[in-house]
């Protein structure tokens, strides 16, 4: 007489496999997320070199991050006109660093966290060699922080370079991962 059902080898085998198959999701679906996240990232920077573009044609081909004399100057009215018109400048805000607040989803990560602007003029502090980034921030040291450069471009490596044109600018943006992301106007 044949009774029926299964065997003990077959149990094992069938969560055995259902296992792996768990563990393959289980690995790969932060990496899909993080990838999404950073695909949204990359497309922010490119909105926000657009927005740039825009306040150039608006505003005589000047930038909105500039030298005034000795000291790093952001138009601190750039992002409310040229991106979000909810965000206003957060206290503790300096002209070469602005932070945002009270904006809606034009201006934010995705993980939520409103995006920072960052002016960075000297490219050849000990920061820097050869007008290439050399050190760079992980990406909860960098803060959601866009890093803007004038007189700058992104080389084949997205790198940034020291240009020799007035109106050129490179924009930079550590991703998740430790990636980092150039853009500028060539």
């Amino acid at each position: 007489m044949k009774r029926k059902g299964f065997t003990i080898i077959e149990v094992v085998l069938v969560l055995a496999i259902a296992g792996l198959i768990f563990l393959m999701v289980f690995i790969a679906l932060p990496a899909l997320q993080r990838s999404q996240r950073n695909t949204q990232r990359e497309d922010d920077l490119a909105r926000f070199a657009t927005a740039v573009n825009d306040y150039k044609t608006n505003n005589k081909g000047k930038l909105p991050f500039h030298m005034d004399g000795a000291a790093r100057y952001f138009d601190d009215k750039f992002v409310p006109r040229y991106i979000d018109e909810n965000c206003t400048l957060a206290a503790g805000s300096k002209a070469y660093f602005l932070k945002y607040e009270n904006c809606g989803s034009q201006f934010t990560d995705p993980d939520g966290t409103i995006y920072g602007i960052g002016y960075h003029q000297d490219m050849t502090s000990s920061a820097y060699a050869n007008g290439m980034i050399v050190l760079q921030p992980t990406f909860e040291e960098a803060e959601h922080k866009i890093r803007a450069y004038d007189q700058a471009y992104c080389d084949d490596e997205g790198v940034v370079r020291r240009a020799t044109g007035m109106r050129q600018f490179a924009l930079v943006m550590i991703l998740e991962g430790g990636a980092v992301r150039c853009n500028d106007n060539d």
